[in-house]
C-alpha cells in the first residue's frame, strides 16, 4: 500500500515538474517526450492536483491559463479512462450527458457548416457567403449557454470540494473563446475585403472550441463524475434549464436513482431554520435581506392584496419621503384626493389580472424620476400585492460609450 502511495506522490511530483518546465519555456515536444517516457497513464484528478499545487506555490492562474492549450497537447491520448460500475453520464438528461450532446452538435456545426462555408467564402466573398458565415457564427455563439452552465452550476460544486485551480483556468479560457467567436462575427459584419483575416479569426475560434471539448471530456468530466454526489447532480440538472442549452437540449428530465435524493432536492430551501429565511434560490438572514433592499439604487414600497402598506425600503437618498407611520395604512389614504383614483385604477387592474405593470416618468428638478408599479403574484397566479419601484434615471440617461467590467484594472495589466 505504501508503495502505491509513494508512486502516486512521485507521479504528482513529475507532473508538477512537467508543467513547471513548460512555464519556463521548454518546447511541447521536449515535455511530451519526457511525459510519455515516465507515464503509462494519468488520471484527470492528478492533473488537477498538479495545477493546484503550482498555484499554491505562487504560480499565477493566468500563467497556467496560458499553458492550458499546451497541457492538452501533452496529456492528449494519455488520460486514463476511469471505469465505473455505472456510468450516469450515459443516461439521457444527466448534466454530463447533455454537455456531451452539445459538444457533438458543436462538432457537427464546425465540420458540416462552418468549415465548408469558410472554404466557399475564400473562393468567393460574396454578400451571400458573408451572410451564411455570419449565421454560422451566430449559432456558434450559443456556446455561451454551455459555458455558463459549466461556470455557474458545475464550478461551485468543484470549489466546495477544494478543486479550485481547474475552474479558474477553464473559466479564463472560456472567456477567451467567447471573445474569439465574437471577434469573428464582428469581422464579418464589418467586412472590408480582407479574406485572410476572416479565415484566420474563424479558424482560431473553432480550434479553441474544439480544444475545449477535449479538455471537458477528458479532464473535467471524469474529475467531477468521480467527485459529485447524486443530489448535487440533481441540483445541477434542475437548474440547467434556467440558463439554457446550446444547439440542442435534453429530451427528458434526469432523475436520481435514489428517490430520497430527488425528494431532498425538491424540498430543500422550504424548511425554516434558526435565524434564516430560505428561498428557492438561497438562504438569507433578515438583516441581510433588509440591508440588501436598502442598498438597492431604487425606492421600494410593498402594498398587500388588501391595499395595506406593509413595507418600504430605507435607502440613503429617497426620492419621495416615507415615515414608519405609513405602515398599516390603506394606500388609498396615502395619496392626495386628486390622484387617488389613479392608484385605485392600478390596483383594480392588477387584482383583476388585466395588467401586470404600469409605468410613469416625471421631471423633478435635476432628477428624471421613473416610477414603476408591478403586480406581485404567487406561482398559481394569485394576486399578493403591488410593488412600487422608484428610481432617478437621470444618471443612466447621461451614459454614453462603454465601460467594460474591470476596464481600468485590465488596461493597466
Amino acid at each position: 500500500m505504501s508503495e502505491l502511495i509513494d508512486n502516486r506522490e512521485y507521479r504528482r511530483k513529475v507532473l508538477k515538474e512537467l508543467i513547471g518546465e513548460l512555464h519556463r519555456g521548454k518546447s511541447v515536444a521536449e515535455v511530451k517526450a519526457k511525459f510519455e517516457e515516465t507515464f503509462q497513464g494519468v488520471s484527470a484528478l492528478e492533473i488537477s492536483e498538479a495545477e493546484q499545487a503550482l498555484i499554491a506555490e505562487g504560480m499565477p492562474v493566468a500563467e497556467i491559463q496560458k499553458l492550458c492549450d499546451v497541457h492538452a497537447a501533452v496529456f492528449k491520448g494519455s488520460v486514463a479512462e476511469i471505469h465505473r460500475p455505472q456510468k450516469p453520464e450515459e443516461t439521457p438528461g444527466h448534466p454530463v450527458h447533455t454537455f456531451k450532446l452539445e459538444n457533438r452538435e458543436l462538432e457537427k456545426l464546425i465540420q458540416e457548416r462552418i468549415k465548408p462555408h469558410l472554404e466557399a467564402f475564400q473562393k468567393n466573398d460574396s454578400k451571400e457567403n458573408q451572410n451564411i458565415l455570419l449565421e454560422d457564427i451566430g449559432l456558434l455563439r450559443q456556446i455561451n449557454k454551455h459555458y455558463s452552465r459549466k461556470e455557474n452550476l458545475v464550478f461551485p460544486f468543484m470549489e466546495k470540494y477544494g478543486i479550485t485551480a481547474p475552474p479558474k483556468v477553464m473559466w479564463g479560457v472560456d472567456d477567451e473563446i467567447r471573445a474569439a467567436v465574437k471577434a469573428a462575427g464582428n469581422l464579418i459584419t464589418s467586412y472590408d475585403g480582407s479574406k485572410e483575416q476572416v479565415e484566420q479569426k474563424i479558424t482560431a475560434a473553432v480550434n479553441k472550441v474544439t480544444e475545449m471539448i477535449f479538455k471537458e471530456e477528458n479532464i473535467l468530466f471524469p474529475m467531477i463524475l468521480e467527485t459529485f454526489s447524486e443530489d448535487e447532480w440533481a441540483k445541477i440538472a434542475a437548474e440547467s434549464g434556467e440558463i439554457g442549452y446550446c444547439l440542442t437540449q435534453p429530451q427528458e428530465l434526469w432523475k436520481p436513482v435514489n428517490e430520497n435524493v430527488e425528494q431532498k432536492v425538491q424540498t430543500e430551501g422550504q424548511k425554516p431554520s434558526d435565524g434564516y429565511l430560505r428561498f428557492e434560490s438561497g438562504v438569507l438572514t433578515p438583516e441581510e435581506i433588509g440591508q440588501m433592499l436598502n442598498t438597492l439604487p431604487v425606492d421600494l414600497t410593498f402594498v398587500d392584496k388588501d391595499g395595506i402598506v406593509k413595507y418600504f425600503s430605507q435607502g440613503k437618498e429617497r426620492i419621495f419621503p416615507r415615515t414608519k407611520t405609513v405602515i398599516g395604512r390603506n394606500v388609498r389614504n396615502c395619496h392626495p384626493p386628486a390622484s387617488v383614483h389613479i392608484v385605485e385604477k392600478i390596483l383594480e387592474d392588477f387584482q383583476a389580472g388585466r395588467k401586470d405593470h404600469e409605468d410613469f416618468w416625471i421631471k423633478m428638478g435635476p432628477r428624471y424620476v421613473y416610477i414603476r408599479y408591478f403586480a406581485v403574484r404567487n406561482e398559481q397566479g394569485e394576486y399578493l400585492g403591488t410593488m412600487e419601484v422608484t428610481q432617478d434615471i437621470q444618471p443612466i440617461r447621461e451614459l454614453s460609450g462603454e465601460k467594460r467590467l474591470l476596464s481600468e484594472t485590465m488596461s493597466e495589466v
